[in-house]
């Protein structure tokens, strides 16, 4: 019996249960892709709990909006910036920088005018005198800034393996914690579902590759799905070494057909300024990875449940799953 491993990304979100519901619902919208009424099992690697205290209110698929997308966005303390060695601060930046970040951060503390990082890495220009290209997602500008400090604070606690706390008793180291739950979720189905796909969003495609190339022992899947992935950008392969190169950086070992499907849209804040990572993460050389773009809708398109509505995305989950 197939089966699907699904990771979420940054922000906080709903209980697991509301999550695979909402996604389920998301896939088979229309004249979609029914994976239950295909066989196919599902299962979900939550973590949202090891950086956020409490689950959001859970929302239907077919009711959300944009505004309903973006809420779990919300305005990070700024401390966690100001509290970081200068290293990880000098990261955070140069990480804002390769993602047009409106950040928010150093005029939180400074109270100096709030800046956009733009590329090439380290050149800063006032937010009121941009030229209208840098606007790329037309999101009003607090909402933007929210969602930007989630993503950095997210992504920077990952891949540093902070120790975090989000809720008084319960202490994790993130990186560590995260690593355990994904590799608990694919032994789970590991036996009994084949073809297994796992698929990763956002700050889930970076841990999907991590613990598929750097985790030892970790269950091999079938195929892996990534969609409006951040592995693109240079700060974030930086951390992934010493299993990720540029040349050989394909998580061989672990996955074993080599089938590895990348579904991007251009507008995406998170993966959009870098969104084809074939030749990121080759295979001896050879690119090996599917880079496919598929335009999403609406103010906030790094939404998976837009990317789950795409017939490109659904037609490339139904052939690894070898279901109709």
């Amino acid at each position: 019996m197939a089966h699907v491993s699904f990771i979420h990304g940054i922000g906080n979100k709903s209980d697991a249960l509301s999550l695979e519901r909402s996604w389920l619902g998301a896939l088979r919208d229309g004249d979609g892709l029914d994976l239950r009424a295909e066989g196919v099992t599902t299962s979900v690697c939550y973590w949202a709990d090891v950086l956020y205290a409490a689950p959001l209110p859970t929302v239907d698929a077919a009711e959300e909006s944009d505004e309903e997308l973006v809420s779990g966005a919300v305005e990070t303390d700024p401390a966690w910036f100001a509290d970081l060695p200068p290293e990880q601060q000098e990261y955070v930046r140069e990480l804002a920088a390769e993602v047009g970040a409106v950040t928010g951060l150093e005029d939180a503390h400074s109270g100096a005018a709030e800046t956009v990082e733009v590329g090439p890495r380290n050149n800063t220009v006032d937010v009121a005198a941009a030229p209208a290209e840098f606007e790329r997602i037309p999101l009003p500008a607090p909402i933007k800034r929210r969602l930007m400090q989630t993503f950095l604070r997210d992504v920077h606690h990952y891949l540093w393996n902070t120790r975090y706390s989000p809720r008084p008793g319960q202490t994790f180291a993130v990186r560590d914690e995260v690593r355990r739950r994904l590799v608990a979720v694919l032994t789970a189905a590991a036996d009994t579902s084949r073809p297994h796909v796992l698929v990763g969003h956002s700050l889930g495609s970076v841990i999907a590759y991590d613990v598929l190339r750097n985790v030892d022992d970790v269950p091999s899947v079938d195929a892996l799905l990534t969609l409006g992935s951040p592995l693109g950008v240079d700060e974030v392969q930086d951390r992934l070494k010493p299993g990720w190169s540029r040349w050989d950086g394909f998580p061989t070992a672990a996955l074993t057909t080599g089938q590895w499907v990348n579904v991007f849209d251009r507008l995406d804040p998170v993966c959009g300024l870098d969104p084809m990572i074939a030749s990121d993460f080759r295979q001896g050389g050879g690119e090996r990875i599917r880079d496919m773009e598929e335009p999403n809708w609406g103010r906030w398109r790094h939404a998976i449940d837009k990317y789950l509505r795409g017939p490109k995305l659904r037609a490339s989950l139904a052939e690894l799953l070898d279901v109709a």
